[in-house]
């Protein structure tokens, strides 16, 4: 399947002088993504050897190599007097791996692409060592629309049951390999997400950070997924946790919440104060990189937990749309979600499962009414129709999921 969104972003910079850095949850489709540009390249008259692609994460690419080694190695294979392009994928498994991305990126005509799996790739000293000189592109697993694409849902047909896929997405998974497993039952899908949440445990966060206490660890993640959508902070996890008979103390629950966050296996939303249009610090609200594997961490099936579902959802929809994104809040209420664009513009977004109950409707447009600019508001539902108020409109979520991502680079003449 042709991740046309992520295509289109490598496209837009590619050979310009920044290193292109791909991101995201390990299996959420990097190495797809670079083998669907690096086709593209080939047929846009790009020649094979001027292609040099590197995965860290097979024996035979890294061991016995140094960071120099690789060098004049990649350098020896080089086409002369014409554009290159080498794809380092996983490139932090390279011991000094920024001094290897940063030779590369002084060699003329050389074009570089990396991608990790944790944000230990751009907090080392990679990040300073290329100020200025590298772009990132986080990567997602398959969006609502990528989903039923690769399924082979015609979304043209008009009666389609929109909230019995919606529930196949968050119930089953978003990862692309684990909706190729689906035809064999959810349990393969379960079994496959146990196996990555374990790889990520593992590779990504016990070894790397030398997690002792691997009950504590898996006992702040239970309480993550359980408390999607809502405010936290260290300390009440800290007391949730010693109220149910074990003793952590809230530092270590920061560090835990921050490798959880670096390994992209939650996304950290801070509030925002509508009045003073600032960030605030404290009880951000977190959000999982999949449905799926937020019930497999949860424990159960969240079907009672319908709102919270579509809101982390939505959440991830609006980083996919290029938005930076943080909760609204003020002394009268909340907004689930205030988005700043690439040029500025703001656009608020209130989400909920319906509006069929008076008094559920009123405190979701009351939210919205009392931001006083002229910015765009919305309210999404999954009713199919609803009223504007106030200039506030509404749009049934499913259609408002499966538009086209407007906000995507188109490339440059």
């Amino acid at each position: 399947m042709n991740r046309t969104d992520y295509v289109r972003k490598l496209q837009f910079y590619r050979d310009r002088d920044l290193i292109k850095v791909v991101t995201g949850l390990r299996r959420s489709g990097k190495s797809t993504l670079l083998e669907l540009f690096r086709r593209d390249l080939v047929e846009g008259g790009v020649g094979p050897d001027q292609i040099h692609a590197y995965n860290f994460e097979l024996p035979e690419h890294y061991l016995g190599k140094t960071w120099d080694g690789l060098y004049f190695e990649i350098k020896e294979r080089l086409a002369p007097g014409v554009s290159n392009y080498v794809f380092l994928d996983e490139v932090q498994n390279i011991a000094q791996f920024e001094k290897l991305v940063d030779g590369l990126h002084a060699t003329p005509n050389v074009d570089v692409y990396l991608t990790g799996s944790n944000a230990y790739l751009l907090g080392t000293e990679l990040a300073t060592l290329l100020t200025g000189r590298y772009v990132e592109l986080s990567i997602l697993p398959f969006s609502f629309r990528e989903y039923l694409e690769a399924r082979g849902v015609d979304t043209a047909q008009t009666y389609l049951n929109y909230e019995g896929l919606f529930f196949d997405y968050v119930n089953e998974t978003s990862l692309p390999k684990g909706v190729e497993l689906r035809s064999g039952g959810v349990g393969r899908v379960y079994d496959y997400l146990e196996a990555i949440f374990a790889s990520v445990v593992e590779k990504d966060i016990a070894q790397r950070y030398e997690i002792r206490d691997r009950r504590a660890f898996a006992n702040t993640v239970r309480f993550l997924a359980t408390q999607v959508g809502t405010a936290v902070s260290p300390s009440n996890i800290a007391k949730a946790m010693k109220a149910d008979g074990q003793t952590v103390h809230h530092s270590t629950v920061e560090r835990f919440l921050d490798y959880l966050v670096g390994s992209f296996v939650f996304y950290r939303v801070h509030r925002f104060d509508l009045k003073g249009r600032r960030q605030l610090a404290t009880q951000e609200k977190y959000y999982a990189v999949d449905p799926g594997l937020l019930n497999l961490l949860a424990g159960r099936e969240r079907t009672a937990d319908r709102g919270h579902w579509l809101e982390n959802v939505v959440y991830l929809e609006l980083l996919r749309r290029g938005y930076r994104v943080w909760v609204g809040t003020s002394r009268t209420g909340e907004v689930d979600f205030v988005c700043k664009a690439s040029n500025g513009d703001l656009a608020y977004y209130q989400v909920a499962w319906t509006l069929t109950d008076p008094e559920t409707a009123n405190r979701e447009w009351r939210s919205l009414e009392r931001i006083a600019d002229h910015y765009p508001k919305w309210i999404l539902s999954t009713d199919s129709y609803v009223e504007g108020r106030r200039g506030i409109q509404h749009q049934n979520a499913f259609a408002w999921l499966l538009q086209e991502n407007q906000n995507a680079p188109t490339q440059l003449p």
